[in-house]
């Protein structure tokens, strides 16, 4: 059965980032693609230089209608990343409510990309509009612990808290939140981060039950751009392959995150050479030569069930 998504993201001519990050992987792993993009620019603005151009909400609202005449806008799953525009964001949520009265299964994926360590990088005013408009339509959400501090108005600060905020972001709506990285001391020691992940299910028998899982990932000492992106498309894959096992989705997802960012940080050492620290252009993602690994990730970090 065919599995189409709908990916509104950036894009950049060289580098990883948006759905340049989010494409290559899905499709390796057998899912459609469909991208629009919400800016086209030369290269992500980590670099000195970077030109390009926004597309606006009424643009973004033109290419759907060209989608929706032809008869084509039957989507699986939406997948949305950065944005710094609340118009465009609330043509995202109307777009996406609309493509959920087609198909009631559908699975909206995002990432609500509002800041990290205690402060934002998106204007002010998008915060409303992510808390009540984007995070109740939404299924899968995959935010930092700044990110889900913010949402909920709870500071995290034992496990015990952190599953208290994945329980409020349920109640928001989706049922299935991601907490991608915590200030938790991780067991493993200073080298690792926290993330911690939670998924309802609805039995057969109409009750709920929610499975919640805590996963410890080596640090990198580097800056990445697009990690976030391809974080998101991954565990779009792998919820999608494991329904109802987010123990498994999650060691898969961040096992793919550990095999691409390792084989970046070697060849951009390699490039940068003895005691240098490595340039953006250096640090881009190696998705193409991680092709196997995303496809069939030998896992290195486990899961552990949480109650």
């Amino acid at each position: 059965m065919e599995c189409r998504v709908l990916s509104i993201q950036s894009h950049v001519v060289r580098g990883y980032v948006g759905n340049k990050s989010a494409s290559f992987p899905l499709q390796v792993l057998g899912f459609e693609v469909d991208s629009i993009n919400s800016v086209q620019f030369s290269n992500h603005t980590g670099y000195s230089h970077w030109k390009g151009q926004v597309l606006t909400a009424d643009e973004l609202h033109v290419l759907y209608e060209g989608i929706k005449l032809n008869n084509v806008h039957h989507y699986d799953y939406v997948l949305t990343g950065y944005t710094r525009d609340t118009s465009f964001l609330e043509m995202v949520v109307d777009i996406v409510q609309e493509l959920k009265r087609a198909n009631p299964n559908l699975v909206y994926v995002c990432d609500p990309v509002l800041g990290d360590h205690g402060s934002m990088y998106v204007p002010q005013n998008l915060y409303p509009v992510y808390k009540n408009k984007v995070v109740p339509v939404a299924d899968i959400i995959t935010p930092n612990q700044f990110e889900a501090e913010l949402l909920t108005g709870k500071n995290i600060s034992t496990q015990k808290d952190a599953v208290e905020v994945m329980d409020l972001l349920h109640a928001m709506g989706p049922d299935t939140v991601v907490i991608t990285s915590s200030d938790l001391p991780p067991r493993l020691g200073d080298r690792f981060l926290v993330s911690l992940g939670s998924q309802r299910h609805v039995r057969p028998d109409g009750s709920r039950t929610t499975q919640r899982v805590r996963i410890e990932v080596p640090k990198v000492d580097a800056v990445f751009v697009g990690t976030g992106d391809l974080f998101a498309a991954m565990l779009l894959a792998w919820t999608h392959h494991h329904p109802n096992d987010l123990k498994t989705a999650c060691e898969k997802t961040f096992s793919v995150m550990h095999h691409v960012i390792q084989r970046t940080i070697s060849f951009a050492h390699e490039l940068a050479g003895p005691g240098r620290r490595p340039s953006p252009p250096q640090l881009e993602l190696r998705m193409v030569q991680s092709k196997a690994d995303i496809e069939d990730p030998a896992i290195v970090t486990e899961a552990t069930i949480i109650s």
